[in-house]
């Protein structure tokens, strides 16, 4: 399983890569993959990690776990390959970016290019078996990307953290607030977002006005 992952992100959790929760979680892993059709492809599993450079994330949005369809996962929450159709969670992040700031429909759902500019796309389960939801769920995923979260409200400051749906909004408590912008709203899946529990929230506007009031770069949405 040929991993990628940026060096500054490697040298942060080094540690935590040395605990015994996580060698058991990685023999898991292979397991699973050897056996079954398994999501993202085992070179993207950590691809959050490799796009995001540590010193240069910004903003964290936080999903609970990858697609379970044919190359839609590309190991970045909500995101999707280049080509594949958008999923109706991705279409709604689309549609509130269009009513908050004005920008059309991108023609891809593929995120990369938001990780790029240092937003943390983390699945809470950072893998998953084929057309199985929730089939890699605690067998110590969660474990590790709550250390991800804590790491970067003790090591950081002024960073953006978006939470989305009663899952997300649980993690609040691993952030400290007097140092960080800390935004939730309900799910963009359509059965929360059609009941005005996610259009409205302007998030991405807000994000910005609070990166740029701390001095730093806005992100290109």
């Amino acid at each position: 399983m040929n991993v990628r992952i940026h060096p500054s992100w490697k040298s942060e959790l080094d540690t935590e890569f040395e605990k015994d929760y996580f060698k058991e979680l990685i023999g898991f892993v292979k397991q699973e993959y050897s056996e079954h059709k398994c999501f993202p492809p085992g070179s993207e599993i950590f691809a959050a990690f490799d796009h995001s450079v540590f010193q240069d994330t910004r903003v964290v949005i936080l999903g609970q776990d990858p697609y379970h369809g044919i190359d839609q996962a590309n190991g970045l929450c909500f995101s999707v390959r280049d080509g594949i159709t958008f999923p109706p969670s991705l279409i709604n992040i689309f549609k509130e970016i269009q009513n908050d700031l004005g920008k059309p429909l991108p023609s891809t759902g593929n995120l990369e290019r938001w990780a790029d500019q240092g937003v943390l796309l983390l699945n809470a389960t950072l893998t998953v078996r084929a057309h199985q939801a929730g089939s890699h769920q605690n067998k110590g995923w969660e474990k590790f990307t709550d250390q991800v979260i804590k790491l970067i409200s003790e090591k950081k400051e002024n960073v953006v953290f978006m939470l989305w749906g009663g899952y997300a909004k649980k993690k609040a408590k691993l952030i400290d607030a007097s140092k960080h912008l800390i935004l939730t709203s309900g799910h963009p899946s359509p059965l929360s977002a059609n009941r005005g529990y996610w259009f409205g929230n302007s998030h991405f506007s807000k994000a910005n006005d609070y990166l740029v009031s701390k001095g730093k770069k806005q992100i290109d949405w």
